[in-house]
C-alpha cells in the first residue's frame, strides 16, 4: 500500500519571522527555525561521523604475521663480510624465506595497495 501524496505533519508553531519555502508542497520553515535546525543537523552528522570513526577506524593488527612468533622479539643481524656481493632483505614479513625476500611483497601490494619493497644491501665494486 503506497503511502506517496499523504501530506507532512506541521512543524511545531515557533514565532514566525520571514518564511523559507523548502518545496512546492507548502511546506515553510523559518529562518529562526533553521538557525536552530542547521547547527542540530551538522553536530548530529559531526556527532555521527565521529562515533563511526572511532568504532571502526583504529583497528590494531600486527605487520609480522608469521615470521618467528615464538620469539618476543625478531632481530636478524649480519655480518657484512658473509653478504656476499648483494643481499636482499624482506620488509614486508611475507616472505617464506625470511629474512630474505622471496618476492611476497608484490601480492601483499596488489591485494593493500601498499608499496613495501625489498631492503637490497650491494657491496661497491672497487
Amino acid at each position: 500500500m503506497a503511502t506517496q501524496g499523504l501530506p507532512l505533519p506541521p512543524i511545531p508553531s515557533l514565532p514566525m519571522s520571514t518564511p523559507v519555502v523548502i518545496d512546492s508542497h507548502g511546506f515553510q520553515i523559518s529562518k529562526d527555525q533553521l538557525t536552530v535546525l542547521v547547527p542540530v543537523a551538522v553536530a548530529a552528522t559531526l556527532g555521527g561521523f565521529l562515533v563511526s570513526r572511532y568504532f571502526t577506524g583504529r583497528k590494531k593488527s600486527q605487520v609480522n604475521t608469521c615470521v618467528c612468533k615464538d620469539s618476543a622479539k625478531v632481530v636478524h643481524s649480519f655480518d657484512i663480510e658473509d653478504i656476499g656481493s648483494k643481499a636482499v632483505y624482506c620488509r614486508c614479513w611475507r616472505s617464506k624465506k625470511s629474512p630474505y625476500c622471496d618476492g611476497s611483497h608484490t601480492k601483499h601490494n596488489e591485494i593493500t595497495g601498499d608499496n613495501v619493497g625489498p631492503l637490497i644491501i650491494k657491496k661497491k665494486d672497487a
